[in-house]
């Protein structure tokens, strides 16, 4: 058995070689490619004949150099950053630290460690492409707002009239904003939008959109342009304008962009066998439950219980004791998205779910905050997940939630 540490760069991969007593067999750098793969091959071949008993240790198990690694049937172990830090520190005190020395201390990890850790076990190809869709979808969405913001501020520089017609503009999910994104992208200064008619704000509205009271909501729209407002120097508010529009055009844009995406993300999450256990659950839209799938992953060995995805969502709390001291916090780090996902889906399980509703309502009635009554919702979908998944059974309210029985009355 051999083992082998890999330490990741952008543009090329420290390796080392390790022997079952300790002893390095080798140490060198390739460059991030076929024939960097081809020389670790190589070196790998020449101290074992069969690939399972190569043992690899890496940061990360996502580039395509490891991807091919797992492809040729060595065994892979993805260390944690944070653990890995602290096997730095068993190896040297000094705070010293090299891609090379990282390559020969992760090699040296799985050679002793490696019971503590989990094998990589990588997930079919379609929920890979899964989780790529929903991550560019959510990350399209968080520009997205990122953008409103800005350009909500922008407007409170020079076109204050603007945002008293449409007060609901930062809000992407409201008609005031596609609304106002229409109208300030044909009049992006207070000149400009007194000069409009009723008529040619109600055929903006109709483009972006609007089908119910068109013209009531053009009248409204044309008063408060028309009404006197504070206004910066002509020069700047034409700068202003400007910048205005072209951000409101962007906004557009990405929002064709992100509902494009979304129905990709549907459309390929329909396709997975899981995908009915998965929409079952309360909570759990298209899109959503397409992120909840593509950040679990499906492979069958990944959590040995529920606990460990649970562990895994970052939903668990964390327990610290030490003598007569106990405390219970939340779990931090792990996967973002994955947690953020299982936050929402537990809000909105709690509108959908009588049972999750229930259990909510009995958190906060022991003094939980909102946000920890919403965490342990989460915690607590998550279990079930893994048990209809586990099952390949649909979700039951019943079973999920049953119902508080009634305390024996003493005779």
């Amino acid at each position: 058995m051999i083992f082998v540490g890999m330490d990741w760069s952008e543009t090329h991969q420290d390796v080392a070689l390790m022997s079952e007593d300790g002893e390095v067999l080798a140490e060198f750098r390739v460059e991030d490619g076929v024939e960097g793969l081809s020389r670790i091959h190589t070196a790998i071949a020449e101290h074992v004949q069969d690939p399972s008993e190569a043992i690899l240790g890496t940061e990360s198990a996502r580039g395509l150099v490891i991807q091919a690694c797992v492809a040729a049937g060595y065994s892979v172990f993805e260390i944690n950053p944070f653990a890995a830090s602290r096997y730095r520190d068993r190896h040297q005190l000094s705070g010293a630290k090299s891609d090379r020395a990282d390559a020969r201390m992760l090699a040296d990890a799985v050679r002793t460690d490696r019971h503590n850790h989990r094998q990589f076990s990588g997930d079919t190809d379609l929920t890979e492409a899964i989780k790529v869709l929903a991550r560019a979808h959510q990350s399209l969405i968080h520009q997205r707002q990122s953008q409103i913001n800005i350009l909500r501020s922008t407007l409170r520089q020079y076109f204050p009239g603007m945002l008293k017609a449409f007060p609901d503009l930062a809000s992407p999910a409201t008609r005031d904003n596609a609304d106002g994104l229409m109208l300030l992208s044909r009049a992006s200064t207070p000149a400009q939008g007194r000069s409009l008619s009723v008529l040619q704000i109600a055929s903006a509205l109709r483009k972006a959109g609007r089908l119910r009271s068109i013209h009531r909501r053009a009248e409204q729209i044309h008063s408060v342009l028309r009404a006197p407002q504070l206004e910066a120097p002509l020069i700047v508010t034409g700068a202003y304008g400007q910048s205005a529009q072209a951000s409101a055009r962007v906004i557009m844009e990405m929002t064709q962009q992100i509902d494009m995406l979304g129905k990709e993300v549907a459309s390929h999450f329909e396709e997975h066998p899981d995908a009915e256990i998965i929409r079952s659950l309360p909570g759990l839209g298209p899109v959503l439950s397409a992120r909840a799938l593509g950040e679990f992953g499906d492979a069958p060995n990944r959590y040995v219980n529920a606990k460990a995805r649970k562990n895994y969502a970052t939903t668990s709390p964390v327990t610290k004791a030490s003598g007569r001291l106990r405390l219970v916090i939340c779990r931090f780090g792990g996967n973002r998205h994955l947690n953020d996902t299982c936050l929402r889906w537990a809000f909105s399980a709690v509108q959908s779910s009588p049972g999750a509703r229930r259990y909510y309502e009995a958190l906060r009635a022991r003094d939980k905050s909102h946000n920890q009554a919403i965490r342990s919702v989460a915690n607590r979908l998550v279990g079930i997940m893994h048990g209809c998944l586990t099952h390949q059974a649909l979700y039951r309210e019943d079973l999920a939630w049953p119902e508080p029985q009634p305390k024996a009355v003493a005779a």
